[in-house]
């Protein structure tokens, strides 16, 4: 088989009920030019995607399963797909077939025509639809973030958070570096890393309704952006899961504060009480978010979840400890209560991250 113009890379994640059908249309999408393969990256999924793959790519040279274990998350799964290819293009589309596969065609013969290094598949632009398969609220998202973009980050590009695209493999190996493996919206990380470097062009398509499974995106891909667009403008300092975990910390002192006035005028507890009350349902509060939001690809559920609580309190005693040693190490070196103040909260806050992020929610 001759080596392929295009790797379509698909994310997958328990959609076991669409691969065959994805394949199927693609097929038929390409007709007898033929020239593509498709990579389905899948995170381990549950109901065996993986094994599918493998038996179809059995019969079908054009297919290749690529299965990752102990790492999660569509960002990541689409760089990793990418660096498999060795074609000259590289697309990425959902399993679910709510992305157009007839537009594949188009945009590869726009890419090869030699003056685009990539294209959007949109479902914003003005011949694109978000039709029945984008709910009010993500469609909502979407151009918030598209506005976003579009004041910060003028680049021509309307659907920033579009799963559909196809560029250049050389520009693509150029910026792989520098992207962020965790999150779900690799096309504004590309964008926004690219900066002006990349000639780009939208291609509209209307976006169908899911056709099996269920849905692993919603309304938080606003968050999702916020944390790319900080850790972005920290160039890389700021992961972007620290950005959500001391968020997260910053409003677990608020429901600190909150519980404390209550217990002390409400309840009427002494001083000492209050305070441990209010430190033990701040330090749930911030687990119960955490596994929410910061960390929903490794979200901890039944037994699990109980557990994972318990350690969490345990890494937090242990964070309070070195936040108060920093803080009066320094205070008693430059007694100003602020700086020391906040150099503790950050030594703690560094440290609860770094231990949750290996002990509590590890990747198993």
């Amino acid at each position: 088989m001759s080596s392929p113009r295009l790797t379509i890379v698909v994310p997958t994640f328990n959609e076991r009920g669409n691969i065959a059908e994805l394949v199927r249309r693609v097929d038929a999408a390409f007709g007898p030019a033929g020239g593509w393969e498709m990579v389905f990256v899948d995170d381990n999924s549950p109901d065996a995607t993986a094994e599918l793959v493998k038996q179809l790519a059995q019969s079908d040279p054009r297919v290749r399963c690529l299965r990752r274990v102990h790492r999660r998350g569509l960002s990541g799964a689409c760089i990793e797909g990418m660096l498999s290819s060795s074609a000259p293009y590289v697309a990425v589309m959902d399993a679910d077939l709510q992305h157009d596969e007839t537009v594949l065609p188009r945009m590869l013969e726009r890419l090869e025509a030699g003056n685009l290094d990539l294209i959007v598949g949109s479902r914003l632009s003005s011949d694109g639809s978000a039709g029945g398969g984008l709910s009010a609220k993500r469609e909502a998202s979407s151009r918030i973030v598209a506005a976003i973009v579009a004041r910060f980050f003028p680049r021509g590009v309307n659907d920033v958070l579009s799963g559909f695209f196809m560029m250049r493999r050389d520009a693509f190996d150029r910026l792989a570096p520098e992207l962020e493996q965790s999150g779900f919206k690799i096309l504004a990380d590309i964008l926004i890393t690219a900066g002006d470097s990349l000639r780009t062009e939208e291609i509209g398509f209307d976006f169908r309704p899911r056709h099996a499974g269920e849905s692993k995106l919603d309304s938080r891909v606003v968050l999702d952006f916020a944390g790319l667009l900080l850790n972005k403008l920290s160039r890389g300092l700021l992961p972007v899961r620290f950005v959500f975990f001391a968020t997260v910390g910053a409003s677990g002192v608020i429901v600190h504060l909150i519980v404390l006035r209550l217990a002390l005028i409400t309840m009427g507890l002494s001083f000492a009480v209050a305070q441990s009350l209010a430190t033990l349902i701040a330090m749930t509060w911030n687990f119960y978010i955490n596994n929410l939001i910061t960390y929903r690809d490794s979200r901890l559920r039944g037994g699990a979840f109980i557990s994972g609580l318990l350690l969490f309190y345990v890494v937090c005693g242990v964070g309070a400890v070195a936040n108060v040693g920093m803080a009066n190490w320094l205070f008693m070196r430059e007694p100003t209560w602020w700086l020391a103040g906040i150099a503790g909260a950050a030594v703690g806050a560094i440290w609860n991250y770094a231990l949750s992020s290996s002990i509590v929610w590890r990747k198993k």
